[in-house]
């Protein structure tokens, strides 16, 4: 009896980690709409709030979930400190959260290379260069979900068979 108990537990564990490894592919599709969605926003509060950037990252911090938020609102109080360029602010932001999210370095590229034009240009050239970012991450959105679809299932069938390969090992 203690054995099949034990057996139980050695199943259920290692299927549930599977399965908490593979929400990371879920997690970075997600994350990445999430990231589109605030850049979106971000554009309509240059053209059309006439906002300046620190009102319009704490607006968007309010309207998205963590991580996104968490990088706007970082992004909103440092540049309500002033002592940061709009560039080195996005870039600390974006260095806090960094391994908070499931991105991979192809999207913080991405976005280290979007904040570098932060605050240095008119509206216009602002939104072509948020535009060039939401290209860029619309490609890693596709890139995302093809390995969301080759691997998520994958891994949690692993854990499910992981777990009966140890149970036939220890029996």
């Amino acid at each position: 009896m203690l054995k099949l108990i034990g057996a139980v537990f050695i199943v259920l564990s290692t299927t549930w980690m599977g399965y908490e490894y593979s929400k990371t592919y879920s997690e970075r599709t997600k994350q990445i709409r999430q990231l589109m969605y605030a850049l979106q926003s971000l554009e309509a509060e240059i053209m059309y709030g006439f906002s300046p950037l620190n009102i319009a990252s704490a607006r968007i911090a309010t309207q998205t979930p963590d991580p996104v938020s968490t990088l706007f609102a970082g992004f909103s109080d440092r540049l309500m400190k002033g002592e940061d360029t709009a560039s080195k602010a996005w870039e600390e932001s974006l260095a806090c959260i960094k391994h908070k999210t499931s991105l991979k370095q192809s999207e913080i590229e991405v976005l280290k290379q979007f904040g570098e034009t932060l605050g240095l240009h008119d509206r216009e050239s602002q939104q072509k260069h948020i535009r060039l970012t939401l290209t860029h991450l619309e490609a890693e959105e596709k890139e995302a979900g093809i390995v969301q679809g080759k691997y998520e299932k994958m891994v949690r069938s692993l854990g499910f068979l992981t777990g009966l390969l140890l149970i036939l090992i220890l029996m």
